[in-house]
């Protein structure tokens, strides 16, 4: 069977996002799942699972009929008798977002419980992706168990694409991040990283010194940066694509995320990095002028197509 589609592993959790006074919004989000939206909804003839594990209360049922709806399946991730979701609400100054967490117990901690299931769901895609709250959300044995299945993933032609998503609180030390990110870059084609991450967790200076150390260890590196260019370097060559500047954002939640899923959209579609980049941008722009984490697929597609 000819690899078609496209697989991304993590954590989608409730999202709570903050209206006028007390109204809250309840949806589904989550950094894998907010960039699975995006190439989904750019990649539309390519079948999409988001590979992860559920439970079998209301909540769950419901998260995934809602990726049914939407065309995304859950592949062979399993449902957990008496597990739940991760939780978690936005609250808003400006456009810039905080985040409030309740996810200790998620079940999406279990993804990797079952590697016979992980591995399945991993066969015949075109590209597999995941990020560093993948990783961080499971404990060392089951990281392995991860990083086992995308390995023989890619060795069978999966394109595997990371983005090392740094979020402190999730780890429970600086050196255990660096070392299971090392560990995921290994076995990654492309690196998405985030500039700001980066300087976190490695003590990077400038974006040249992030793309030039994730150089030596995966062949296509792009950097991102907020407001600020991105840096794409592959195989040792670099160059900087302007963001496309928002003059009243809405809502920052997913832009990053988006980006993600703008770029690989297109890598997948042929484009060269700088293409795939400055498309990426633009669907990254559109993004912060939404509330909440997923814009309408038919927002995405248009600013994709600009």
């Amino acid at each position: 069977m000819a690899a078609n589609g496209i697989a991304s592993i993590g954590e989608c959790m409730i999202e709570l996002s903050g209206q006028a006074g007390a109204n809250w919004r309840m949806g589904f989000a989550g950094d894998t799942f907010n960039t699975l939206w995006a190439l989904h909804a750019l990649s539309p003839d390519r079948p999409a699972i988001y590979v992860s594990a559920f439970g079998d209360d209301p909540f769950s049922r419901d998260q995934i009929a809602f990726f049914g709806r939407n065309g995304i399946g859950i592949g062979n991730s399993p449902v957990i008798t008496g597990a739940r979701p991760g939780l978690y609400a936005i609250t808003l100054t400006g456009a810039e977002r905080a985040f409030t967490y309740w996810r200790s117990d998620a079940a999406a901690r279990q993804l990797a419980s079952d590697p016979e299931a992980l591995a399945k769901s991993l066969e015949n895609q075109a590209l597999v992706y995941f990020s560093g709250i993948t990783l961080a959300i499971l404990d060392e044995a089951a990281r392995k168990t991860l990083l086992t299945a995308i390995a023989a993933a890619r060795a069978a032609g999966s394109l595997v694409a990371f983005d090392p998503n740094y979020r402190p609180r999730l780890w429970p030390s600086r050196e255990a991040a660096q070392t299971a990110i090392l560990d995921a870059l290994a076995v990654a084609d492309i690196a998405l990283p985030t500039f700001p991450d980066e300087q976190m967790l490695f003590g990077d200076e400038t974006p040249e010194i992030t793309a030039k150390r994730l150089g030596k260890l995966t062949g296509e590196v792009i950097v991102k940066n907020g407001e600020q260019p991105a840096l794409i370097a592959v195989s040792g060559a670099s160059q900087t694509i302007d963001a496309v500047p928002v003059a009243t954002p809405v809502d920052t939640t997913g832009a990053g995320d988006s980006f993600n899923g703008g770029y690989l959209a297109a890598r997948l579609a042929g484009h060269a990095p700088a293409n795939a980049a400055r498309r990426a941008h633009k669907v990254a722009a559109a993004v912060v002028q939404v509330r909440g984490a997923l814009a309408p697929f038919e927002t995405l597609k248009a600013a994709f197509d600009s």
